[in-house]
């Protein structure tokens, strides 16, 4: 007798696709993301004009591209949702190592836009951030590996996916990139630590993170100019973090009304890594508590239908997955109000950026993949047959 896990659902023979799919999957969450895509458009539409002004384009040029690459990413979404586990793991694998091979060749044939770190290559029509693909990926290959360890004979998972990580971030740090970095390597240890990792273990290789640390702030004069902003008192009203703080400090807890805010005429980044900026300026405090809502109901409802679930590369890659997506959104907004250090990275669906959008769609779509109600034994007899 099996049930279906939270809840019976039934499931009939020859059942169309679709019918199945929208009964078994999280709309909750599938609302939040049509919610904060559509939070996006609105913010892009009051902060890229002025971006596309100065750079001699039409007024709407980047809400357009956003609407195109958001469409691009919510149908890749969709499509996602509906894979087996067992799809989803296979275009994980498939997806990590053409990522992989991209971020290797990327001192080679990438460029840096003028921003000082080779993170992208330019597609002339657009351009393509291979990092944003590999975070799903490895998280894939990483949650198999580990997996696998917990069978009879079975690899090394553990060892093999922390050798693949520190390869890993030995290219991602050559860039430099240190927000995907620490990304993927918070993803790593939350999956680590679920596997069963030794407490030992975990402790050494946070002490590893302090030393890299040290070692970037020592030896690399960008780490070490962001790290001193953030710990200086005074905030150089002139600089990005200025202007951000300034905006949300003016908005207050209503905004200053539709289109009436001004950092995004200061902000060059005020669509992508300072999108909260924008909107708590004009829309104020009860936008951002509204976008942290959505982004808490994804994250909160995916960790606890894992709970529940017995398959542990599932249970695996579904919390990295989660961990990636949840924490992401965390350090850009910890960023804008000076929590964090000042770090380039998106909002996931609400910022700007083609990689970023529909990286996200692949990411969450393997989520909501995962968190698909599917009959399974219950749980104690799994624990039983452990006796």
């Amino acid at each position: 007798m099996t049930e279906m896990v939270y809840g019976v659902i039934p499931q009939r023979d020859g059942d169309p696709i679709l019918p199945r799919w929208w009964r078994t999957v999280d709309r909750w969450s599938i609302s939040c993301v049509l919610a904060l895509f559509g939070l996006g458009i609105l913010l892009g539409l009051a902060a890229s004009p002025p971006l596309a002004e100065r750079n001699g384009l039409e007024h709407f040029h980047y809400v357009e591209r956003q609407l195109l690459f958001g469409a691009v990413g919510l149908v890749t979404l969709f499509a996602t949702t509906m894979m087996s586990p067992t799809m989803v793991r296979r275009l994980g694998v498939i997806g990590f190592a053409f990522a992989f091979v991209a971020v290797i060749m990327l001192p080679v044939l990438g460029t840096d836009f003028g921003k000082g770190a080779v993170r992208w290559y330019s597609l002339g029509f657009a351009s393509l951030q291979p990092s944003e693909f590999l975070k799903p990926g490895f998280v894939i290959v990483a949650a198999w590996l580990m997996a696998a360890s917990h069978e009879l004979n079975g690899p090394p998972g553990r060892s093999i996916s922390l050798a693949l990580l520190i390869i890993i971030v030995a290219f991602l740090v050559m860039q430099p990139d240190y927000g995907q970095t620490a990304l993927i390597a918070f993803a790593w240890g939350v999956m680590y630590f679920l596997a069963g990792a030794p407490i030992t273990i975990l402790v050494s290789l946070v002490g590893l993170v302090v030393l890299g640390m040290t070692f970037a702030y020592n030896n690399s004069e960008h780490v070490a100019r962001r790290i001193d902003g953030f710990l200086n008192p005074e905030v150089d009203p002139t600089t990005q973090l200025g202007y951000a703080t300034n905006a949300i400090r003016e908005g207050g807890f209503f905004g200053v009304g539709v289109g009436e805010g001004q950092v995004k005429w200061s902000l060059p980044d005020a669509h992508t890594d300072f999108i909260i900026a924008v909107a708590a300026e004009e829309y104020g405090l009860v936008l951002v508590l509204l976008i942290i809502a959505l982004y808490a109901t994804i994250v909160i409802r995916s960790f606890m239908r894992l709970i529940q679930e017995r398959d542990t590369f599932i249970r695996l890659a579904g919390a990295g997955l989660a961990s990636i997506f949840g924490v992401q959104a965390l350090i850009n907004m910890g960023v804008a109000v000076r929590l964090l250090p000042a770090k380039g990275m998106t909002l996931p669906f609400v910022s700007y950026g083609g990689s970023s959008l529909i990286a996200g769609g692949i990411a969450l779509g393997m989520l909501l993949a995962f968190t698909r109600t599917r009959p399974q034994g219950r749980m104690q007899d799994v624990f039983n047959q452990r006796h």
